[in-house]
C-alpha cells in the first residue's frame, strides 16, 4: 500500500546517536475517518491522494520504510531551561521528493512516547484544525512553515476539560532539527554528540558550509539570517506566534509548533493571545528581541565547535549574535517599503513607516485592514482615514512614491504582491472550527479555499475580511 501512495522514505535522522530519538509505534485509531486532506501538498510530495487511506494518515497502519520516532530535545519555555521531547508527536521519515526535496512527515496526536511526561500523547480535533488552516495560510502568505497534509478523526475521546473527538494531524517541515535539539545535546555535554547533530544540521540545510574553514561559525551566521528573515515576515502580516520557547525555532528557519498563535485584528504592538503569558514575554512587538534572546542560546550550545579557545569561541559568536538587529531591520523595512509601494530606498522611509504605525495604534486601526486599503480603496476605507493627522502623513507618503521612478501601476502591484486581502482571522478559525466539531465541515473547507490565494483580491474575499468585535477579548491556549 505504500508504494501505491509513492511513499519514498529515507531516515538519515535514526543515523544519529540514540540519545536524540526514541522508536515508538503510534497509537492505534478505533475508527479512522480522514476530515480534511491536502491534495495538492500531497501532489507535490510524491503521493497519490487516492492511495492515502485514513489508516495510513492516522498511524494505525505504518507506510512503507517509515521507521516512527520521537525525537528528544530541550528548550527554555518561557526562560526556564527544561528536558524535552515529542510528547505527542512522531517523525515516520523523511520523503524524497520528485523534486528532489528531503521532506519530514510525521504525525501530532498519535498517543504516548518516551516523552510525553504523564500526558496522553493525543490531540482533539479542534487544535489539529486549527494548525491545519493557519499552517497552510501561512504557507499562501509565502512564509517558511511546516504544512499540514491531512487531519483524520481517530474514534478516540480526549479528556481536557471536556470530552472532545480525538485526531491525527500529518504534517511535513523541512526538518524539526530545533535550537532545543542543540541545548539537548550540549546539556549532556559529549561533545561528540553535538559535533555529530551540528554536522548533521550543516549536511541537510546548509551544505555549502562545509567548504569554509570553520562550519560552525557558518552554520551559526546562516540560521540567524534566516531567522532574522522569518520574524521580519512575521512582523510584517501581523502574526504572534505566542510560544516562542527555544524548543519552537527550527534550524531551517521555518515557523513550527501553532499552538497559542493568532493574527492582530487591531494593531498594538503590546498585544498577547495566549492565556498563560501573562507578563506578555511573547507579545507581538517583543518577538524580534526574543528571536535574537533563542538565538543567543544556541550560540551558547556551539562554543565548544566555534573554536579551541573559549575566549575565542566567545568573540565568534558574538560577533555573528550582533547582526541579527540589523538583519532583522533590513529585512522588515525592506517589507514594509514593498507594502506601502516604494520600490527605491530613501533615507526617511523608516520614519515614514513607523509615523504610520504609530497613527494606526492611536486609531486602534485594523492592521490588515490599513494596508490593504492603501493599496485598493474600492475594498473600503476606514473613518479614522479622514483624520487630519492620517490625511498630512498620506500626502508625505504620495509625495515620496511621486520621487521614484517606477509607475503607479508598478508600485500598486508590488503592494497587492505584499499587503495580503485576507488573513486567518481568529473568529473565523473558531468559527469554522466549531461547526467542524459538530460535524460540519464546511466552512473549515470554504475557509481554505480563501486562504489559498490571501493577495488576490477576490470579491468573495469580502466576507473574510471584517475583523471580530474589539470588545470581546480573544484568547488561545497552550497545550493544543
Amino acid at each position: 500500500m505504500g508504494t501505491q501512495a509513492g511513499w519514498n522514505f529515507e531516515n538519515t535522522y535514526c543515523r544519529l546517536p540514540d540519545i536524540f530519538f526514541a522508536e515508538q509505534p503510534p497509537e492505534q485509531a478505533v475508527s479512522p475517518e480522514i476530515v480534511v486532506l491536502n491534495e495538492r501538498l500531497a501532489g507535490e510530495l510524491g503521493l497519490d491522494p487516492g492511495a492515502l487511506t485514513a489508516e495510513i494518515l492516522s498511524g494505525t497502519e505504518l507506510p512503507e520504510g517509515a521507521s516512527p520516532i520521537a525525537q528528544a530535545y530541550a528548550g527554555h519555555q518561557f526562560g526556564h531551561f527544561t528536558m524535552l521531547g515529542d510528547g505527542r508527536a512522531l517523525l515516520l521519515g523523511e520523503q524524497m521528493t520528485p523534486s528532489g526535496m528531503r521532506v519530514d512527515i510525521g504525525l501530532k496526536g498519535s498517543g504516548r512516547t518516551a516523552f510525553s511526561r504523564g500526558g496522553d500523547g493525543r490531540a482533539a480535533l479542534g487544535p489539529m484544525l486549527r494548525e491545519y488552516i493557519i499552517s497552510e495560510a501561512m504557507h499562501a502568505l509565502g512564509i517558511p512553515t511546516s504544512r499540514s497534509l491531512s487531519v483524520t478523526l481517530t474514534g478516540h475521546d480526549v479528556i481536557r476539560e471536556t470530552v472532545l473527538p480525538g485526531a491525527v494531524l500529518v504534517r511535513t517541515t523541512g526538518s524539526y532539527v530545533r535550537v532545543g535539539t542543540f541545548q539537548y545535546a550540549a546539556a549532556l555535554q559529549k561533545e561528540e554528540n553535538l559535533k555529530a547533530l551540528a554536522d548533521y544540521a550543516i549536511e541537510r540545510h546548509y551544505p555549502q558550509a562545509a567548504e569554509v574553514d570553520n562550519p560552525y561559525e557558518q552554520l551559526l551566521q546562516r540560521v540567524i539570517e534566516r531567522q532574522a528573515a522569518l520574524i521580519a515576515k512575521w512582523q510584517l502580516v501581523g502574526f504572534v506566534h505566542g510560544v516562542m520557547n527555544t524548543d519552537n525555532m527550527t534550524i531551517s528557519g521555518e515557523t513550527i509548533d501553532y499552538g497559542p498563535c493568532a493574527f492582530l485584528d487591531t494593531y498594538d504592538p503590546a498585544t498577547v493571545f495566549s492565556s498563560i503569558d501573562v507578563n506578555g514575554r511573547y507579545k507581538f512587538g517583543n518577538q524580534p528581541g526574543i528571536a535574537s534572546w533563542n538565538l543567543a542560546r544556541f550560540a551558547e550550545t556551539l562554543l565548544p565547535l566555534l573554536a579551541e579557545d573559549k575566549e575565542t569561541a566567545i568573540r565568534i559568536a558574538e560577533d555573528q549574535l550582533a547582526r541579527f538587529g540589523g538583519l532583522f531591520e533590513h529585512e522588515w523595512l525592506s517589507g514594509m517599503r514593498a507594502k506601502l509601494g516604494l520600490l527605491d530606498e530613501q533615507s526617511d522611509d523608516e520614519s515614514l513607516v513607523k509615523e504610520l504605525l504609530l497613527l494606526m495604534k492611536e486609531a486602534k486601526a485594523d492592521f490588515t485592514n490599513t494596508f490593504r486599503s492603501l493599496t485598493d480603496d474600492r475594498t473600503g476605507v476606514p473613518e479614522w482615514f479622514q483624520n487630519e493627522t492620517f490625511q498630512k502623513w498620506r500626502r508625505r507618503w504620495e509625495t515620496r512614491r511621486s520621487q521614484q521612478s517606477a509607475t503607479d501601476e508598478a508600485s500598486r502591484l508590488v503592494m497587492q504582491r505584499s499587503n495580503p486581502s485576507v488573513i486567518p482571522r481568529n473568529h473565523r478559525v473558531e468559527e469554522a472550527i466549531a461547526a467542524a466539531e459538530e460535524g460540519d465541515m464546511e466552512l473549515v473547507r470554504l475557509l481554505n479555499e480563501v486562504l489559498a490565494a490571501p493577495y488576490s483580491y477576490s470579491d468573495k474575499h469580502r466576507a473574510y475580511t471584517a475583523p471580530a468585535d474589539p470588545e470581546v477579548p480573544y484568547r488561545t491556549y497552550c497545550g493544543t
